[in-house]
């Protein structure tokens, strides 16, 4: 056998799979068809839920660097003048939640960025590959392609978008429907006669629209109108222009039109997310209106989901695992679909609370295979929600730089959080925080008590967050936290209550965290 694992398309969801499988030892390549990179905008915004999740992953600083949050919209304001409308008003960063609004990015600048992570990791893009046969057994699944090459993997992954070749080959059913009424011509552009300070719209006759929204880090906006459903006209400069000259009466002049595309909304979503071997994510599981900005959003995540439980099972862990990620987003993308309906058929300024639905940050696998409920306390986010930040949590010595405590989260590990004393040892490589509240003065000190605000635990719980940066356990009994283990990592790192009291290798100690050294690097 060729490889672990074979991931077929290298936009976000691909790459970010690549990315969680490469840094956890997995033998990954990741292939696409495309000639090379993709050099549009296309999904223009990462969600604050995701942004937490690109952190985890180790590339949110950089992402950071090339987006804006805050772009307030400009639009007529019906007496021949303009207003400026800011898009999430009351939005804030608090010590639980880093991020309080979507980050404008253009796509190609996220999978930028994630190349060179899978790149660090020693795994590079195979452009110009396309798929022409699936074929897989008990052990494992073999890719063809044009040129007659074959990939031999224990999984292939299908990341090839909404029209996916891997989807086709291994049988999927994807369900929904095409409204060929709602379309709109999408293009990057370059022109004159507005300003980069705004994303600026104008509204037209039975709810048609346009706008150009300036995109960070480069000299582009992306340009999006509504068209008529007889309108099959592509999106030149011509086209362009004559749709801004209508808005604008002549103000905005295009200098040259970049990537292109037309759309119509298609909601459409798989059945399931895994046949045999071939599992499929992102675009290629689900397709909707990019209303919210929930696409690429979406797929990231499913490819954070997917990671890690791929490769515990890689390593050994009970291949079972493997159907948690069905159970824990395809009910996600049901529930997408249905807030992109609902967003696209209402405007930017007008979306009330699936506005702040779409930010992601109640994401939740409550009810899941890997969330029992009934822990140790009633309040606080449970088993399946996102695990709080908090911030001002002090490592090592007074005097020592304050940490986040998604700094100490980040990595791809499980990581076990002790509120009044160290955690026990619970498993190989699972890290291990002891949080005190404030005045302590052992491991990590919660000096402001966000930490204790964020979690609301009694003394001496246990919280246990995955490698995706969600709860798996909340409990006051170590021996939970080990059964919980032994079910999702491989036997040689889960450590059972028997084996708990046995001397650990010492080439594979577990991380604990609390010494200036692990933090402050």
């Amino acid at each position: 056998m060729d490889i672990d694992a074979l991931v077929v398309g290298a936009g976000p969801t691909g790459l970010t799979l690549g990315c969680e499988l490469a840094r956890r030892g997995v033998r990954v390549r990741v292939v696409d068809a495309a000639a090379g990179p993709f050099t549009g905008s296309r999904g223009k915004g990462l969600q604050p839920r995701t942004l937490e999740v690109l952190d985890l992953l180790g590339v949110g600083r950089r992402l950071l660097g090339l987006g804006r949050f805050r772009l307030p919209m400009r639009v007529p304001d019906g007496a021949g003048g303009f207003e400026v409308r800011d898009l999430h008003p009351d939005a804030a960063p608090t010590p639980s939640s880093p991020y309080a609004r979507p980050l404008i990015i253009p796509q190609f600048r996220v999978e930028e960025t994630l190349r060179d992570a899978l790149a660090g990791h020693g795994v590079q893009v195979e452009f110009g590959r396309r798929l022409t046969g699936l074929a897989q057994g008990d052990e494992s699944a073999t890719a063809t392609f044009d040129d007659g090459a074959r990939i031999a993997a224990r999984w292939v992954v299908g990341c090839d978008g909404g029209s996916s070749t891997v989807r086709h080959l291994g049988g999927f059913t994807f369900l929904g429907q095409t409204d060929e009424t709602i379309r709109m011509l999408i293009a990057d552009v370059r022109v004159e006669g507005v300003d980069r300070d705004h994303w600026h719209a104008w509204g037209g006759a039975e709810g048609a629209f346009i706008a150009l929204c300036p995109l960070a880090s480069t000299d582009r906006f992306q340009f999006q109108a509504s068209t008529a459903a007889d309108d099959h006209r592509e999106p030149t400069r011509e086209v362009v222009q004559e749709l801004l000259d209508r808005a604008t009466g002549g103000q905005v002049q295009v200098v040259d039109v970049g990537w292109s595309s037309r759309w119509r909304l298609n909601e459409r979503m798989v059945d399931r997310y895994r046949a045999g071997r071939v599992l499929l994510a992102g675009d290629a599981a689900h397709v909707h209106s990019p209303a919210g900005g929930q696409g690429m959003n979406t797929g990231i995540q499913d490819a954070a989901n997917l990671g890690w439980k791929l490769a515990a099972v890689a390593a050994g862990a009970d291949p079972a695992l493997l159907d948690t990620y069905e159970a824990e987003r395809l009910p996600v993308a049901a529930e997408v679909l249905g807030l992109s309906a609902r967003l696209t058929r209402r405007t930017l300024l007008d979306r009330g609370e699936d506005g702040t639905r779409a930010l992601q940050l109640g994401l939740t696998y409550r009810g899941g295979p890997l969330a029992p409920d009934g822990g140790a306390t009633a309040a606080g986010p449970r088993p399946g929600d996102r695990a709080p930040d908090a911030t001002e949590l002090l490592c090592g010595e007074p005097g020592a730089r304050p940490v986040r405590l998604f700094d100490l989260l980040r990595g791809s590990t499980w990581t076990l959080l002790g509120f009044g004393a160290m955690p026990p040892e619970v498993g190989i490589g699972v890290r291990r925080v002891g949080i005190a509240g404030p005045g302590g003065a052992a491991g990590v000190v919660d000096t402001q008590g966000h930490a204790h605000d964020a979690y609301r635990p009694v003394d001496g719980e246990l919280v246990l967050v995955r490698p995706d940066g969600h709860i798996g356990l909340r409990t006051t009994d170590p021996d939970a936290v080990r059964a919980y283990l032994s079910a999702v990592l491989p036997p040689d790192e889960a450590l059972t209550s028997a084996r708990s009291t046995a001397t650990r290798s010492s080439t594979s100690p577990t991380p604990v965290i609390g010494a200036p050294v692990s933090v402050l690097r």
